[in-house]
């Protein structure tokens, strides 16, 4: 704190002593305390629901240039609003935290799995398969993008483990 008070011109009372409180503290500390505490699962539960709609929103794009050609196409946008549900509520109700989104998320890292085998098939699938990977992985389904869906729903399977303030 010092060294940096050595930087900033001479007041007496420096704006960022304000906002620091006189000690310094860093990002990880402050959310190794929230976990420590209790209030990373409410943060988790609601970024859960925050990045399952802007997962969705890319992914029906996406799908939405593909024609949803399979019908399987529409499975990771029907399960989307059940996350999104149970994540925002989990924000506020402790019962909603420990099982309705343990069950969505559940299915939601499913449905992400099920998208890595549909998209790795779709890879095989095209004119060469394999045997062209540089061409198909560029060109074809983007056979990582699924996994995103699997992490969102890991999100929400922790956000159901973590314990939750008092």
């Amino acid at each position: 704190m010092k060294s940096l008070a050595k930087l900033l011109p001479y007041r007496s009372e420096n704006r960022l002593d304000r906002v620091l409180s006189g000690r310094a503290e860093h990002f990880i500390d402050h959310l190794v305390r929230n976990i420590e505490h209790g209030r990373f699962e409410r943060m988790l539960s609601g970024l859960t629901a925050f990045s399952a709609i802007l997962v969705s929103a890319e992914t029906y794009y996406e799908h939405y240039r593909g024609s949803f050609g399979d019908k399987m196409m529409w499975s990771p946008i029907v399960v989307t609003p059940p996350i999104v549900a149970s994540g925002i509520a989990g924000v506020y109700s402790k019962r909603v935290a420990k099982t309705a989104l343990p069950i969505t998320a559940a299915i939601y890292t499913v449905t992400g799995l099920v998208g890595l085998i549909l998209h790795v098939r779709g890879i095989h699938r095209r004119p060469g398969g394999w045997h062209e990977a540089t061409y198909n992985i560029v060109m074809g389904p983007p056979f990582i993008a699924p996994l995103l869906f699997a992490m969102v729903g890991g999100m929400g399977l922790l956000a159901a483990l973590l314990r939750r303030e008092k």
